[in-house]
């Protein structure tokens, strides 16, 4: 195995390094752009120990038991994940770890499948971690290995922040054998793993000293490194994927190419630039590296000439560098994009999704819906437009009873809707749900709609508490209508919305009922448990051109002339069908058929 080289992703060479380091546990919440990580662990490497768990902190919180126990362990997240993490983090930070700990940060610059774009440099930088960060697949795996081994070298939990282009484009892999690392044991220290005074004082001063030493030592370990160019007076200070596009610009310029981010390296860098006339940092998002430097009386420019948004492709740096006076000419600005000519696409639910029926349902009742994280944010965007907000994971129990709250008060209480995975709902949910029991008031009219399809369907299908519903072989079957009714509610009741007409009279009446009604959408995910009944199909004859169908957004859908039919008639293709049959349920007419001639 020793030195064969493959292509792998960012988070496939993470996984491998974490597996070559001797790693023993690990832990994640499912989130794009690190969601593969943890699948490729799982697939590849079954000696170390590894779950989805049901939300991020509790991801983290396994990992540093492990690490409490003198394993290697690692915990991976989206970075809003990381904010769900946030209390036990801030206090981890402060033990001197026994085995080595990494946290996997994967950012998403541009927002490409996220709500946000926080920056995690400045959490690791906030809760007094060093963070690395790599610049292709080679480097993503080495300073896996790395941050495990200066976790363990200096007492601290490490952060190893990716982006989402790093994360899913691939590079060459030099493979190397696993270093078996046993777990010792844990092995009780009350002034390290006790976090209460008087011993949390003393460990102010010790992640102070500890990174204070690390910064001393960080061109020494062969992750900074400064590439001399000819003859320049700018010093061009960067790190991870914009180093590699900053290089295709062919530059004979100096370069300093930072692999740890924080702490920096300051000593050094004050003295390089006593020989440089001007530093310029290109970094995305936030200005963390320049502001770090301005903040310790080195001279820097930056953000000045760089998008504080986005990703920085080619062209960006390039236009940023013709702005800060470097080039005369472009070679790349306006040119790379003249061929853009790939026509947009709308991401549409799956044919055979479960929740397109709930959202049909929901559009036709009118009421304002309040939606929540998951695969079925996209009824929140055209064509079907029915949630009316999406703020968090698990935000939206509590920001419909708030909002019931606030209405009532001013006189304006009407019905009210919120809407929720099951995933998220076992993340982050829970607590919003029990906390509808505190100061409930019969006449606050709200309904709960649970999407139950067993999976984390947005990230590719990771399971959840109630998987075991669908799937026998998971080991996880949280009955969630026991559970609710356990919580104390009352009003509970499932629907199968494949029943198309007896889940909407469900839910509409749900809707008039005042007080607190939960109504639990019970049908897998269509695209994990691969289920395929007899396709549908439009006869043209009996079909009046209403568009009911249509407006149901499924993808097999369309309206298509037929031979010797001057209207335009719906169809169905029924290599995309999965036989459903909501569209049959919908069309008032009767002229939607499946293959085996049954009219639903």
């Amino acid at each position: 195995m020793e030195g064969k080289k493959v292509l792998m992703t960012g988070n496939q060479a993470i996984a491998r390094g974490f597996y070559e380091a001797g790693g023993l546990v690990a832990a994640s919440y499912p989130g794009s752009p690190a969601v593969e990580i943890l699948e490729s662990i799982k697939r590849e490497y079954r000696q170390i120990y590894s779950e989805f768990s049901v939300n991020e902190k509790v991801a983290l919180e396994v990992a540093m038991g492990a690490s409490f126990a003198g394993a290697r362990a690692l915990a991976s997240m989206k970075h809003v994940g990381v904010n769900i993490a946030m209390d036990p983090l801030m206090t981890f930070t402060q033990t001197k770890t026994a085995g080595g700990f990494v946290l996997v940060s994967g950012d998403d610059p541009g927002m490409a499948s996220s709500q946000n774009e926080q920056d995690n440099r400045i959490i690791g930088k906030f809760a007094n971690m060093a963070v690395l960060d790599p610049c292709d697949s080679q480097e993503a795996k080495d300073f896996t290995k790395i941050s495990l081994e200066l976790s363990e070298t200096y007492g601290m939990p490490v952060m190893l922040r990716i982006t989402s282009r790093l994360c899913h484009s691939r590079g060459i892999v030099e493979l190397l054998d696993r270093e078996e690392k046993p777990a010792e044991g844990f092995k009780p220290d009350k002034t390290n793993f006790n976090m209460i005074p008087p011993n949390t004082f003393k460990k102010q001063f010790e992640m102070k000293e500890r990174l204070e030493s690390l910064s001393k030592a960080a061109m020494d370990l062969g992750i900074n490194r400064l590439e001399k160019g000819n003859g320049s007076e700018v010093l061009i200070i960067t790190s991870g994927l914009v180093y590699n596009n900053l290089m295709e610009l062919n530059l004979d310029m100096p370069v300093l190419k930072l692999g740890l981010v924080y702490p920096l390296p300051l000593d050094a860098i004050r003295s390089l630039a006593s020989d440089y006339r001007r530093l310029i940092v290109i970094e995305e998002m936030s200005p963390f590296i320049e502001n770090e430097l301005k903040i310790n009386g080195i001279e820097c420019e930056g953000k000045s000439y760089f998008s504080f948004t986005g990703e920085l492709g080619i062209e960006e740096i390039e236009a940023g560098l013709l702005r800060a006076g470097i080039f005369e000419e472009s070679r790349y600005s306006g040119k790379m994009g003249e061929d853009k000519s790939v026509p947009p696409r709308l991401p549409l639910f799956c044919a055979g999704c479960p929740h397109r029926p709930v959202f049909d349902i929901l559009k036709k009742s009118g009421r304002k819906v309040v939606g929540d994280i998951g695969c079925y944010s996209l009824a929140g965007i055209f064509p079907i437009e029915v949630l009316d907000t999406i703020i968090s994971m698990g935000s939206s129990l509590g920001i419909i009873k708030g909002m019931a709250k606030a209405m009532k008060l001013s006189g304006k209480s009407e019905p009210l809707v919120a809407v929720i995975g099951d995933s998220t709902f076992f993340h982050s949910g829970m607590t919003g749900m029990v906390n509808m029991l505190h100061q409930i008031d019969p006449e606050d009219n709200m309904t709960i709609v649970i999407l139950n399809n067993g999976t984390t369907a947005m990230t590719g299908g990771q399971h959840t508490a109630s998987s075991g519903s669908y799937a026998s072989e998971d080991d996880m079957h949280v009955d969630l209508e026991v559970l609710l009714r356990a919580m104390g509610f009352e009003n509970v009741r499932s629907v199968d919305q494949f029943k198309y007409k007896e889940a909407k009279e469900a839910i509409d009446e749900e809707i008039k009922r005042p007080g607190l009604s939960i109504v639990i959408a019970t049908r897998p995910c269509a695209l994990r448990f691969k289920i395929r009944e007899p396709h549908f199909y439009v006869d043209p004859n009996v079909c009046i051109a209403c568009r009911n169908c249509i407006r149901t957004n499924c993808p097999p859908l369309r309206m298509k002339k037929y031979e010797g039919i001057e209207k335009l008639k719906s169809s169905i293709n029924p290599e995309m069908c999965v036989g459903c049959s909501v569209c049959s349920q919908v069309c008032p007419v009767g002229a939607i058929k499946r293959a085996d001639g049954e009219v639903e």
